[in-house]
């Protein structure tokens, strides 16, 4: 299928082949009839596309805060990768649209094959032929309503959602700054909702079009027009409400919203514009500055708009799908005529040059869409089933043939600590991606070379080809698809954590029994560090038992990474603790048999405590309330009047008879991912044993999962990889 993509790095915008996305359950798979540009948002992103790295970095001076972090922790090497991976990558355009179901997921009862629907997001509602959309993220569109109409329903959402923030009444008079998409939208649903509009735009022509659709007058700000039209009608009181439907850096909205606001009225922001508040002014009408998140409450919260769970109707009355069935009845009903926006419709295939017009001032327009080809939808088609194998024969990759690889998933980890290595591996060959994203499969094949890209996981299974599959997707999908990939004869490296729960672990363990296919790697990358494992040499054999102190400092999440998600990704710890258990298992050269694990109120911080076989203890401290100026990962080994001190993958040093330290910072900090990934090629090419047993890896899960159940209990939780949790 084809789809709008942009190469932030390069501003290249393309019209891109890319494989149709899977329909998953919890929504349905859409065939675009109409999308719509976002003439503010989206060319706002085009434009800045085709700035400079410096004038990108103008732009977002967040996410240069972000990098700027990124390389105190992680160092410069692997946040240049990372930032650059990101950069040179093809990302999506479009947020809203109208399209026909063509096929339902599992779970989904209300729209069947065939029926038209609104759809939102900008992960999900694309210009692309095909989009798949989860269930809070699209409505049915009621009989009569113009499909080119319905495609505006999550503009509609956002105008809906600022109208709903100023909390109009019946009389109150409203200024709209700003008479763009948005702002024409606002001004029709606050006329509806028998509120009286006075709208501020310099462009004449916009100003012209909300006077026809119901505002009372409209002018340019520097005219005097708006500040006499506010002072007739108001009385020389000023407006209830100002509604910010403006962008750019100027500061003149947010100052003239203070100049015609009434004492104690309300100041909306819908827009992105500059937001330098005069002080004195504010103050002195005690203004109440309200902010309006997108499209309404559900917006960024991944349980809502993913997993489809809604709110109940008692204590949010309007969420985002509420706000977009809104819409689209208002159309239904009359009250909101979008027809009067539509400037300009092109062909889907004539997108990018859409765009450079839009872009280059050359097309001028209020809201453009694109029409795609129709498709007659039939209502028997259906998705074949692929059984899968249910026995696999362990093998090693014949002599002198590359190991073939396939990625399930192809995210950020993947894509910057991962597949740069393997791309440049000798006797790798990059063989298939699969992904839920089309366009993230499209990026991962164009930048490292993949063969083939799908989203069609069974397929890449059976084959027979593939000899190595790599699982690089959330947590809670890792112990199914290593059951699954262990079944169907593959290798298998899976990035932490293997399991989340004992259950899970059973699942896995069971895969290796049936298929007799026990070639498993997970993702405990640092005992494979070169800086590490130079240390341990200077630090020499041990003959006592040994104490480990471990101190990560994790900091804080962003407030929308999927981490958060603890019901069905598993805590935080149990995530990624695996990597420090492991780092202290290998120093030790066993597998523990205790966790204690204690926590501060919240489980912010914890202390675990592990022993070991030979009475060696180790502690971690795993904490996400320090300073993110402090180093993420320390490591202190004592034993045998000898002391080893290890900061953050940078330096390193030993104290004994002789001090060693090293002798240089090494360029980034190598956490040993490239290491990682030749010892599993290499098992996989000669037949060796995999680099680390399966019994020390169920050790390792067994001990993450421990720390939560000893949190739970508050006893100690032993641990014998053959037998489970005691």
């Amino acid at each position: 299928m084809k789809q709008v993509v942009q190469n932030y790095k390069s501003g290249e915008l393309a019209l891109l082949d890319v494989e149709v996305p899977a329909c998953k359950p919890g929504g349905v798979l859409v065939r675009t009839a109409y999308s719509l540009i976002s003439t503010g948002t989206e060319m706002m992103k085009v434009s800045e596309a085709s700035l400079s790295l410096v004038g990108k970095a103008k732009a977002r001076p967040d996410q240069v805060a972000k990098v700027m972090q990124s390389v105190a922790t992680n160092g410069l090497g692997a946040t240049y990768r990372k930032a650059m991976n990101k950069l040179d990558s093809y990302t999506p355009l479009g947020y809203s649209l109208c399209g026909v179901v063509e096929e339902v997921g599992a779970g989904i009862d209300d729209v069947a094959v065939g029926d038209y629907v609104a759809c939102a997001g900008n992960e999900h509602a694309l210009h692309a032929e095909l989009n798949w959309v989860p269930k809070n993220l699209y409505t049915k569109v009621p009989d009569g309503v113009d499909p080119r109409h319905a495609a505006f329903g999550t503009v509609g959402s956002i105008a809906m959602q600022g109208v709903r923030q100023g909390e109009p009444q019946i009389g109150d008079i409203a200024l709209v700054i700003g008479l763009g998409l948005i702002g024409q939208l606002v001004v029709q649903l606050l006329v509806a909702s028998g509120v009286r509009v006075v709208g501020v735009d310099p462009d004449p022509s916009r100003c012209a079009l909300a006077e026809r659709l119901g505002a009372l007058k409209c002018g340019d700000p520097a005219s005097g027009v708006v500040d006499t039209a506010v002072a007739e009608i108001s009385s020389g009181h000023g407006v209830d409400q100002v509604y910010l439907a403006a962008g750019g850096s100027t500061n003149e909205p947010v100052e003239l919203a203070a100049k015609l606001a009434r004492d104690r009225g309300r100041v909306i922001d819908i827009g992105k514009c500059s937001l330098n508040l005069p002080w004195n002014a504010y103050y002195e009408k005690e203004l109440d500055v309200r902010f309006s998140r997108s499209y309404g409450p559900g917006r960024y919260d991944p349980e809502y708009e993913l997993e489809g769970r809604d709110y109940p109707i008692g204590q949010v009355r309007w969420t985002e799908r509420r706000n977009l069935e809104c819409v689209v009845d208002l159309m239904g009903s009359g009250r909101l005529d979008v027809e009067p926006l539509i400037s300009h419709v092109s062909a889907f295939s004539d997108a990018v040059e859409t765009y450079r017009k839009l872009n280059e001032g050359e097309l001028k327009a209020v809201a453009v869409l694109f029409e795609y080809e129709k498709r007659a939808v039939a209502a028997t088609e259906q998705v074949a089933e692929v059984a899968m194998p249910k026995t696999a024969s362990v093998r090693a990759v014949p002599k002198g043939g590359g190991v073939r690889v396939a990625f399930v998933g192809a995210g950020n980890y993947a894509s910057s600590m991962l597949l740069p290595h393997l791309a440049e591996m000798e006797g790798v060959d990059l063989t298939e991606v699969v992904t839920t994203s089309a366009l993230s499969g499209a990026n991962a094949k164009r930048k490292f070379g993949f063969a083939r890209a799908t989203t069609d996981l069974d397929t890449m299974l059976e084959d027979s080809s593939i000899d190595a599959v790599f699982i690089v997707t959330r947590h809670s999908s890792h112990a199914e698809l290593t059951r699954r990939a262990l079944l169907a004869g593959k290798a298998v490296f899976v990035e932490k954590p293997l399991a989340l729960s004992e259950k899970e672990l059973e699942i896995v363990l069971g895969a290796i029994e049936e298929s007799g296919n026990d070639r498993l790697q997970v993702g405990f990358n640092r005992r494979f560090a070169p800086l590490l494992n130079e240390s341990v040499l200077h630090f020499g054999p041990r003959i006592g038992p040994a104490s480990v102190r471990y101190l990560v400092n994790a900091g804080q999440l962003d407030a929308g990474s999927w981490y958060n998600q603890a019901e069905s990704e598993g805590s935080r710890f149990a995530g990624e603790g695996g990597h420090f258990i492991d780092t202290v298992s290998w120093l030790l050269g066993s597998d523990p048999v205790s966790v204690y694990a204690t926590a501060t109120p919240g489980h912010q911080d914890l202390q675990i405590l592990l022993r070991y076989p030979d009475g060696s203890t180790a502690s971690i401290a795993y904490t996400t309330s320090g300073s993110s100026a402090f180093p993420k990962e320390t490591i202190d080994v004592t034993a045998d009047g000898k002391v080893l001190k290890f900061d953050d993958f940078a330096r390193a040093s030993v104290f004994g008879r002789k001090k060693w330290a090293s002798s240089r910072i090494p360029k980034g900090r190598d956490k040993g991912q490239a290491a990682e990934l030749e010892a599993f090629v290499n098992a996989l090419t000669t037949g060796v044993s995999m680099p680390v047993s399966v019994e020390s890896l169920v050790s390792t899960t067994l001990a993450t999962l421990a720390v939560n159940r000893s949190l739970e209990t508050g006893s100690v939780v032993r641990i014998n990889a053959k037998e489970g949790l005691g």
